[in-house]
């Protein structure tokens, strides 16, 4: 049995509010992607190279990654010749297939974020301005607050205005506490002084910020460096995350994003935001196939609670939802 086949079984084991807000995140998504597809299937009565090169096209502006396309497409190929299929009308279910076979392929798909009961857990949340990082942190831990945790914050990124600010008022309306310092100072030791704070006050997880851009990439390594020195001396299993945060509109920008990044650090994992506001869902496969490292949330919506785990077979399902329905 296929993905398309047991998709319906898994999804009446999972809450209908998750359901629904995967489908009405991924709206923008599946429109696009399932419309163009099945115009495609319109256009051609039987299947040639000509569908199979418009598919790539499709997939490829969908921001699949390239390489993903060829992979995804040559195991459509093959399928379509096992089981003589002529008509493009019948070829929706093994799109869906394959999209997913391969993202699930010798891929490490944790989703849960490694909490140290131990020890305080510290998570460093890295990321470009303007992707949505401060309103992830302030998601994340309402998440936490919600499952029993305390959580307190840092405000390690100094260098952006307002960005202190901002955290601050977050923390204030989910009544944490803000650990900060002065606009422009050293982002490490509002690291270290949160530590510490964290630790005397025996609080579960201390989620921080950092700045997501210096004067150049050496400057900003060193800083991550830094503040992994300074956490591992306080915390010796810390930071148990590192959560890089992309802005999903940004499709291939946002991959070049990821990539580079995992240059300077090393990344736990990935929190996919606006993902309600993309008509390119296919970023997923694309990070997938660039990088091999887990997305663990996309944000699919304004709301606190819209910060969801990802499911690759929720995620698969609201992308391909007008697929399914033919």
């Amino acid at each position: 049995m296929g993905f398309f086949s047991k998709i319906k079984e898994t999804l009446v084991g999972k809450s209908a509010k998750q359901n629904d807000k995967y489908v009405a995140g991924l709206d923008k998504s599946n429109s696009s992607f399932s419309s163009k597809i099945n115009e495609l299937a319109a256009r051609y009565r039987e299947i040639d190279d000509d569908y199979f090169e418009e598919l790539e096209n499709i997939l490829i502006m969908s921001d699949v990654g390239v390489n993903m396309v060829m992979t995804i497409v040559d195991e459509i190929k093959k399928e379509v010749r096992l089981q003589n299929i002529k008509d493009p009308k019948e070829i929706n279910e093994i799109i869906i297939d394959k999209m997913f076979v391969i993202y699930a392929n010798d891929s490490y798909m944790t989703t849960k974020i490694n909490y140290d009961d131990e020890d305080l857990t510290v998570i460093l949340m890295i990321g470009v301005n303007g992707a949505g990082k401060t309103t992830t942190i302030a998601k994340l831990a309402h998440m936490m607050l919600n499952e029993g945790k305390t959580v307190m914050v840092a405000a390690g990124d100094t260098f952006r205005a307002g960005a202190i600010d901002q955290l601050d008022v977050w923390a204030k309306r989910l009544g944490i506490e803000c650990v900060k310092g002065k606009e422009g100072g050293d982002p490490s030791s509002v690291v270290f002084d949160a530590l510490k704070r964290a630790k005397e006050q025996k609080v579960d997880v201390l989620i921080c910020d950092t700045a997501g851009r210096l004067q150049n990439k050496v400057n900003l390594m060193n800083e991550l460096e830094k503040m992994n020195r300074i956490i591992k001396r306080v915390v010796p299993q810390g930071p148990q995350e590192t959560l890089l945060v992309i802005d999903a509109t940004t499709g291939q920008n946002g991959v070049s994003q990821a990539q580079e990044f995992s240059k300077i650090t090393d990344i736990t994992g990935l929190v996919l935001t606006k993902m309600d506001g993309t008509a390119k869902g296919g970023i997923v496969l694309s990070i997938k196939d660039a990088l091999n490292i887990p997305v663990k949330f996309v944000g699919l919506g304004e709301q606190m609670d819209d910060l969801q785990e990802f499911d690759l077979e929720q995620y698969i399902y609201g992308l391909c939802k007008g697929l399914l329905e033919k």
